[in-house]
């Protein structure tokens, strides 16, 4: 039977790159519901080719526009806002939800997927990053799937048992080796960061990602969130993990088992090959990736992460250990300064500054309630911008 396929962020680049695998595979997989932000041409484009049931747009004015562009499809109902996000990855039709809306905007409707029990294809780390233990709780009460997509998680995750994801000790593992490019200024001095430009730092070397992703990427809070992500998606602490740069992106991660082997899964930096494994799992299917020459590539690089000129790595590792809200005050913090650096109002190198300002001054409490978590995203939301504005004004250093 076919599955039925709700993309959540479907005109970004994991959207669009899930969209192209189940286009080459019309027989196994039908679009259910497709959802964006603003994208209104690219939603219309994407609602003629594949004739979802559903179309959500993030605002009024954007469904608005949608319908007009589709009022020669009567079958695909233009839906509006954040219920509606929820409804269409609950919506008892759908069996797999792709949830790919980056950031902290993410975490309602991914949650709602996994409340109904879905087979939940996780590519937004900051929705586990945000909620962690509340998060997997409702994966454990739903009996709800959850696929890693991020390509590291998702080679972790084909490294171990199926059956001992959750229980490393008992498989044998003894270290997850959690592979980074190092992003496009892995050899620039601390100085020359200063002076770095956003569209420099969202042309990442090998994969094609959208602006924020490429900006976490680029100042390794990307390897933070997915550090956070891999502690809660395999029950262990940071200090089981270790993160190697591996500037060819070509071994996408590692496990270390007890006997000395290390199992690592390979392949090109090509969203469509976790993509291909989610949605088929435990199949394997043509994914539109070409097969990797090893003599091509020749040589693999390996380094150590340098903390000094990209803390937000530490910072990542330190949200954790602290544990309650503090990973939520962490993205909270990151979105924004991240934000601020591609409008031009933030130097690069001050991204980390930001969010460790923001660290020390919002407190900590327990993560015990989804109430909670968007309590304190708001007020890192709010203190970011107050550092942010002070540094501006140089009352700040």
């Amino acid at each position: 039977m076919k599955r039925n396929v709700t993309i959540l962020g479907a005109t970004g680049s994991i959207g669009l790159n899930t969209l192209d695998v189940i286009r080459r595979h019309p027989d196994r997989f039908r679009v259910h519901a497709l959802t964006a932000s603003t994208s209104v041409d690219s939603m219309a484009s994407l609602c003629r080719e594949f004739r979802p049931r559903y179309a959500v747009m993030a605002d009024q004015k954007g469904a608005e526009a949608l319908f007009s562009q589709l009022a020669d499809l009567p079958l695909t109902q233009v839906l509006v806002g954040e219920d509606s996000l929820c409804r269409v990855a609950s919506d008892r039709e759908c069996d797999t939800v792709m949830a790919a809306i980056v950031g902290a905007a993410g975490l309602v409707p991914t949650l709602s997927a996994v409340r109904s029990g879905k087979r939940v294809l996780l590519a937004n780390k900051e929705a586990l990053v945000m909620s962690g233990q509340l998060f997997m709780d409702a994966v454990a009460e739903s009996g709800a799937e959850l696929l890693p997509i991020d390509s590291e998680h998702n080679a972790i995750f084909q490294c171990m048992p199926a059956d001992r994801i959750r229980n490393t000790l008992a498989a044998g593992i003894t270290r997850i080796l959690l592979t980074a490019s190092g992003g496009p200024f892995r050899t620039f001095s601390a100085d020359s960061l200063r002076s770095v430009k956003p569209e420099e730092a969202c042309a990442h070397p090998n994969w094609s990602m959208g602006q924020k992703i490429s900006v976490d990427s680029a100042t390794l809070m990307n390897k933070g969130l997915e550090l956070i992500e891999a502690c809660w998606l395999f029950n262990v602490s940071p200090d089981f993990v270790e993160v190697h740069v591996h500037p060819e992106s070509i071994i996408h991660s590692m496990v270390e088992y007890a006997d000395g082997s290390v199992l690592a899964q390979l392949g090109s930096p090509d969203m469509r090959t976790p993509i291909a494994n989610g949605l088929a799992w435990p199949e394997r299917i043509d994914a539109g990736v070409a097969p990797l020459d090893l003599f091509q590539i020749g040589k693999f690089h390996f380094e150590r992460p340098d903390l000094q000129r990209f803390p937000c790595l530490r910072l990542a590792a330190e949200a954790f250990q602290r544990g309650g809200t503090t990973p939520a005050v962490l993205n909270a913090a990151n979105e924004e300064a991240v934000a601020a650096f591609l409008d031009g109002k933030l130097c690069f190198a001050d991204i980390a500054v930001i969010i460790e300002q923001t660290l020390d001054r919002v407190a900590t409490v327990a993560a015990d309630s989804f109430d909670t978590i968007f309590e304190k995203d708001a007020e890192a939301r709010l203190v970011a911008r107050e550092q942010m504005s002070l540094a501006s004004a140089g009352g700040v250093s």
